[in-house]
């Protein structure tokens, strides 16, 4: 087979890919965007991932780690169809068992997946149909009906009769060539023409863009039967208890400096879903179960004929690195889940709250943080309005001085009271720590890396936070020189972060700025350099910068 031949078999491939994934995305638009086979592969992929694997595509892409995700599964699919193409040339058999494997590992990651049925499995096994017979129809149907787009080989000239002699008797005749059997593999065949090439790149190229549309379609169309109207609809009750509004200087205003509160379409966003839950708050139910004296089943009606609770609460990821932006302070508006555990009556024992989201994900809540007076919440407000629902809407946890893996289930649906001996929730047994409290951290925003400043009178600013603690100190040092104590602006209360400002009177020359912060327990932040896992990143936020 020439290398010609091999790219078009390999075209014929990805076309047939295409189709298949396209097709699959409109028949998810009736069961489900998760049970598209892109999306459940890549589902699939989070959860069995080496976690160092994880948490290098975080490092590389940050909060744009899925789309990533689904971009390399898109390009190693088009690789495994490419190939599919070319040994289809050979045989077809092997290429329609390919199709055949990618329709099984989609119908299984799909079905799989919590809360699935079996019509999950429909867009993988419509997909793979359709891919199949665009596979069939440019390897093997166009070269049996039309010389499209390869053309075999021409017929040998039919040989003339030779005229017997005048004086002879006549020849025996010829004897015909014997025609290749029916099961005879195809000869490597060569496009004829510019005409047919043209032919042949125009239909792959119309199928690919009716893919394409088909797929882009689909997700459209699923989008349009998500839950924003109902979302839109959502009236919040006013709190009975309001936040304490934010005081006098705690927006110190500097540029580059994170504000105080974090805007909702800037707060950063960490969770496994490949696509967004779309969860309706009329049918929605949160049901806490388990180790309980009373199970109690609420609606969303139920939670916001309760009195509601406002506060500010500063929320991080365990993934943050010393100096990242995977931290948010917001406005929350929820139910307290003291109350409704105090009403569940834990048994002697239930040391865990499992709280589980509806695509399945679990994290595990100390019972006695959730109980110990602070403003850990069931969520149903963001900033005054209704969760976005990318933060969870329609509800959400909220429990001040944890991290997000074992506090901030996002769509959540039950809270399960077990143990820690009995049960480990989705990070624990990937190597993440089972109770993850907040460290003490600070980091410097301005100025940035590698700004070039000039010498004088510079404001050094940044955000220090140790949540339901308190910031007591922060201090800030040039190269090797000693610790300067910085100025803290105001905070709301300790569950929030605060911002700090010190002035450096910079001298020409290549400086580095470190920050460290104290909490109010009077423990200062280590030097000590620790990765992210398995409960969270330490170290000095360190910033190198010109001074000319």
């Amino acid at each position: 087979m020439s290398s010609t031949t091999r790219g078009y078999a390999a075209l014929a491939g990805v076309t047939a890919a295409a189709v298949a994934i396209g097709s699959a995305e409109l028949v998810a638009v009736l069961t489900g965007p998760r049970s598209a086979p892109l999306v459940a592969v890549g589902g699939l992929v989070v959860d069995t991932v080496p976690e160092p694997l994880k948490q290098l595509g975080i490092a590389l892409f940050g909060t744009y780690d899925k789309i990533a995700l689904l971009v390399g599964t898109g390009l190693l699919l088009a690789a495994f169809a490419a190939l599919l193409g070319v040994l289809s040339r050979r045989r077809l058999a092997i290429g329609l068992a390919g199709v055949a494997a990618f329709a099984a590992l989609g119908v299984a990651a799909a079905v799989t997946r919590a809360g699935a049925g079996p019509t999950d499995a429909l867009p993988s096994l419509a997909g793979a149909g359709l891919g199949a017979a665009v596979l069939w129809a440019f390897v093997a149907g166009p070269l049996e009906l039309d010389p499209w787009p390869w053309s075999p080989p021409a017929p040998p000239p039919a040989e003339r009769a030779t005229p017997p002699p005048a004086d002879g008797p006549a020849p025996p005749p010829a004897e015909k060539p014997t025609p290749p059997a029916a099961t005879a593999p195809p000869q490597p065949l060569e496009p004829s023409d510019p005409a047919s090439r043209r032919r042949f790149l125009t239909g792959a190229g119309v199928l690919v863009g009716a893919a394409g549309v088909a797929g882009l379609g689909g997700r459209w169309l699923a989008g349009r039967r998500g839950v924003s109207a109902a979302r839109d609809a959502v009236v919040l009750p006013a709190p009975a208890a309001p936040a304490a509004a934010v005081p006098a200087g705690a927006e110190l205003s500097l540029t580059q400096l994170a504000p105080y509160v974090t805007p909702n379409l800037g707060f950063y966003r960490i969770d496994t879903a490949l696509v967004l839950p779309q969860v309706d708050p009329e049918s929605w139910r949160l049901r806490i179960h388990g180790r309980v004296r009373n199970e109690i089943e609420l609606s969303f009606a139920d939670l916001l004929a309760r009195p509601l609770v406002e506060r500010y609460v500063t929320l991080a990821c365990v993934s943050n690195e010393v100096g990242g932006d995977l931290i948010g302070n917001a406005r929350w508006l929820g139910v307290p889940i003291r109350e409704l555990l105090d009403e569940a009556e834990p048994e002697e024992g239930a040391d865990q709250v499992v709280g589980r989201s509806v695509d399945g994900w679990t994290c595990g809540t100390p019972t006695a943080v959730l109980r110990d007076g602070r403003d850990a919440l069931l969520a149903v407000g963001m900033n005054g309005e209704p969760l976005p629902v990318e933060h969870g809407f329609p509800v959400r946890m909220v429990v001040p001085g944890l991290y997000g893996y074992v506090s901030a289930c996002k769509w959540v649906t039950e809270l399960e009271l077990t143990s820690f001996a009995d049960f480990d929730a989705y990070w624990v047994p990937r190597g993440w720590s089972a109770q993850g409290p907040v460290k003490t951290q600070s980091r410097i925003d301005r100025p940035r890396p590698r700004n070039r400043l000039t010498a004088g009178a510079v404001t050094v600013a940044g955000v220090a936070w140790a949540q339901h603690r308190g910031i007591r100190r922060v201090e800030v040092r040039v190269d090797d020189g000693p610790w300067r104590e910085a100025e803290l602006a105001a905070a709301v209360s300790v569950d929030t972060w605060v911002q700090w400002s010190w002035r450096w009177d910079a001298t020409p020359g290549e400086h580095t700025l470190s920050v460290r912060a104290t909490d109010a327990t009077g423990e200062t932040q280590t030097g000590r350099r620790q990765a992210v896992a398995p409960d969270g990143a330490t170290g000095w936020h360190t910033v190198s910068v010109t001074v000319r």
